[in-house]
């Protein structure tokens, strides 16, 4: 084990852990309101919202203290937030309240991020395997032929949801050759794993991020930076469960392992 690989991973985990417990970080998340067409109250915020073609829309008062981030007052009347799918997205505050719209598969919410939320003031840390760079092996990306694909897959919030899926990468780890099923975007790899530990000693499933295929399609999957997925930290969270041949059928004993509360 080199001690530069080792030290990186420890800043990794330090920065994972700091990035999940901010004052707006995934502990803080309180509330995925999805929203309809019509105006509706959403739980524990004043005015009323709705989703329309264009994003969530928001009709309040000035008294009700809802501010659009870099906007100099507050909303007094009808204002649109565009979604976090948007390039122009937009977020809005309430007091200490963090008001992000999300879009997915067309339909629309708001999230509300609160950073007196009991997830975030019970947060001790994330438990995980020391690192072991065994767990660091040489893979190979393959796109599909067809580009970029999705395969349908359960979600935290118990709907089924496409998951983009653009080609799979193969390793060997104790002399057995595999295969997971990833996604290319931007320059990263990313993909949706289970293994023997999963459930049992780690969350039930977990995330892996691979740096950029060169041009022969060679990376390294390093299983030490496996991460909790975001639901591990608050329930209103709707992460995508394994894809089809991403449960691998032994233990990784590397990356992250629980959320720790006290």
């Amino acid at each position: 084990m080199t001690a530069t690989a080792a030290e990186d991973w420890k800043h990794w985990s330090d920065r994972r852990a700091a990035s999940v417990s901010a004052l707006h970080g995934q502990l803080a998340l309180t509330g995925t309101h999805w929203l309809e067409p019509e105006p509706t109250e959403v739980p524990g915020l004043p005015g009323r919202w709705w989703a329309d073609t264009e994003g969530v829309r928001v009709r309040a008062a000035a008294a009700d203290g809802i501010t659009v981030e870099g906007a100099d007052r507050p909303v007094d009347g009808e204002v649109l937030l565009r979604p976090d799918t948007d390039p122009a997205a937009d977020t809005a505050v309430l007091g200490d309240l963090l008001l992000v719209p999300i879009e997915r598969e067309g339909e629309l919410a708001l999230r509300v991020f609160d950073p007196a939320a009991p997830g975030r003031a019970a947060f001790m840390g994330i438990s995980a395997y020391p690192y072991a760079p065994e767990w660091a092996v040489p893979a190979v990306y393959t796109p599909f032929d067809d580009a970029a694909q999705s395969v349908v897959v359960p979600n935290a919030d118990g709907k089924d949801r496409p998951l983009a899926v653009t080609g799979k990468i193969e390793f060997t780890v104790a002399g057995e050759h595999r295969t997971l099923t990833v996604s290319l975007a931007g320059e990263r790899l990313s993909g949706v794993i289970a293994d023997a530990t999963s459930g049992v000693d780690t969350y039930r499933f977990r995330f892996i991020t691979l740096p950029a295929p060169d041009d022969q399609g060679r990376t390294v999957l390093d299983f030490n930076r496996a991460y909790l997925p975001p639901c591990a930290f608050a329930d209103h969270f709707i992460c995508p469960f394994p894809p089809p041949g991403n449960r691998l059928d032994f233990a990784v004993e590397a990356g992250e392992k629980q959320v720790l509360t006290g």
